[in-house]
């Protein structure tokens, strides 16, 4: 026959102890597996940032060399070389003026240009404002854009912190 030993308070601590409850072992290993796939979440969000600037950027000056042109062929001439961030004489009527005056999505300011061997460009000059960018940042955009090589193609550093895109000839 079986007999039955009596509970007592002891045993039942004991049991309620392994029934329920994480070991702080386990505790700290979940904590750890959920630190490394934040980690690897946050990269991720980061060069997604970075690829949408870059991509903003590049959209923002091919919307700029078409009003150049469409500026050209209605006035003769490409927009005027200004001062960094100030927007050429009569540019307004063609893009809106806040878009050029805010700065690019990558740092710096717009700038149109037409000095360096070129009648007109439009490009960024890293003038403090903002972020500033290097070379390996921007021949990234120069090689979705053109050939990959800063000193040919129509996008090109074409002095110290000025990149100028869609140049034009």
């Amino acid at each position: 026959m079986l007999t039955r030993e009596p509970i007592t308070r002891t045993s039942r601590v004991q049991v309620r102890a392994g029934a329920v409850g994480f070991t702080l072992i386990e505790i700290l290993i979940v904590l750890a597996i959920l630190g490394v796939l934040a980690g690897i979440v946050i990269a991720q969000f980061t060069n997604v940032t970075e690829d949408a600037e870059r991509q903003a950027f590049i959209n923002s000056g091919r919307i700029f060399a078409d009003a150049a042109e469409r500026f050209n062929l209605d006035n003769g001439n490409y927009p005027e070389d200004s001062s960094s961030g100030a927007l050429p004489s009569g540019f307004g009527d063609y893009i809106t003026s806040s878009q050029w005056e805010g700065g690019t999505p990558i740092g710096g300011v717009w700038d149109s240009d037409d000095d360096f061997g070129i009648s007109a460009a439009i490009g960024v000059h890293f003038n403090g404002t903002g972020a500033t960018r290097d070379d390996a940042y921007m021949k990234e955009i120069d090689s979705a854009v053109d050939d990959g090589d800063l000193s040919s193609g129509f996008f090109r550093k074409l002095a110290d912190e000025r990149y100028y895109c869609f140049l034009l000839y």
